[in-house]
């Protein structure tokens, strides 16, 4: 069973080369791409990945915005926050979120062990 993803990022240069790095991985699909909270809360109610990778910093609603709006919900997808913006302040909003932190610059590195631990749950 694959990894359902859902990328939700205002970058287009940032969602392609995301993208092309999941397309390489077994069992892993992105279903959807949304450029701002709204339309990504959008896209999960008609998509339900079991993965959102979100930026923080977008137009009209921001990733902690629609992250707060998920925080909570039943059969919520798992949340990693994907940002340029390498806080503290943002590793703990996200800790209080239930969601992962993991900086654009270095996207491979902080993914690999999170898709990798959700392929070997899916599979227990």
């Amino acid at each position: 069973m694959a990894i359902r993803i859902l990328l939700v990022d205002d970058n287009p240069t940032f969602v392609a080369a995301v993208s092309a790095f999941l397309a390489r991985l077994p069992e892993v699909v992105v279903v959807a791409h949304a450029a701002n909270g709204q339309q990504g809360l959008a896209q999960i109610a008609l998509h339900r990945p079991d993965l959102v990778l979100l930026d923080i910093a977008m137009p009209e609603m921001n990733g902690l915005a629609m992250a707060a709006d998920l925080h909570g919900q039943p059969h919520a997808p798992r949340l990693v926050f994907l940002s340029m913006h390498d806080s503290s302040d943002y590793h703990l909003a996200a800790q209080e979120l239930g969601a992962c932190f993991v900086s654009k610059a270095n996207f491979v590195e902080g993914l690999l062990p999170i898709i990798t631990e959700m392929q070997q749950d899916m599979q227990a």
